[in-house]
């Protein structure tokens, strides 16, 4: 048996990037969810990857909008990165923000984005593993990523150990 506060320890010991995963459900409401554990997975056909918790009372919601945008947050988003992990009804009210073209909301200054249709969702352990076609993408010319590494959140210019 793995203890799960070692199993966290080591895995924390891989820095990971910090993005906010947003869509709009069918009925027009925005939704948003920090999302470390976002990936690529495939060039050819262009596919990433996320995995939301199975206990998130969000991830249903965006599911239902059948596409999401990765918002890849920047090392001076770490405010922006606290506003959406925080608990509220309306994540987006008052925080200006643009839409891609499929109409996913697309926050000012991410350091990347990427607007993805939902290809496939598959149960995997404690989460689901959500699969997105690629649509559309696009990054700053500067700026570095915001980084989980070890319980906290660095910037990759900064960080030492």
């Amino acid at each position: 048996m793995i203890d799960p506060a070692l199993f966290r320890s080591v895995l924390g010991a891989y820095p990971t990037g910090v993005c906010v995963v947003t869509a709009v459900d069918p009925a027009g409401a925005r939704h948003a969810l920090v999302i470390g554990s976002f990936t690529s997975i495939s060039l050819d056909p262009p596919l990433v990857g996320f995995f939301p918790d199975k206990r998130s009372s969000t991830w249903p919601k965006m599911a239902a909008a059948g596409r999401f945008c990765v918002n890849v947050l920047g090392a001076d988003q770490l405010d922006l990165c606290r506003h959406f992990a925080a608990r509220r009804e309306d994540k987006f009210a008052d925080l200006a923000h643009g839409t891609t073209q499929s109409g996913q909301p697309l926050l000012d200054n991410a350091i990347a984005w990427i607007d993805c249709v939902i290809e496939r969702v598959t149960e995997v352990g404690d989460h689901w593993l959500v699969v997105g076609a690629v649509e559309s993408l696009g990054r700053r010319e500067e700026g570095n990523p915001l980084l989980f590494f070890r319980g906290g959140y660095h910037d990759l210019a900064l960080l030492t150990d």
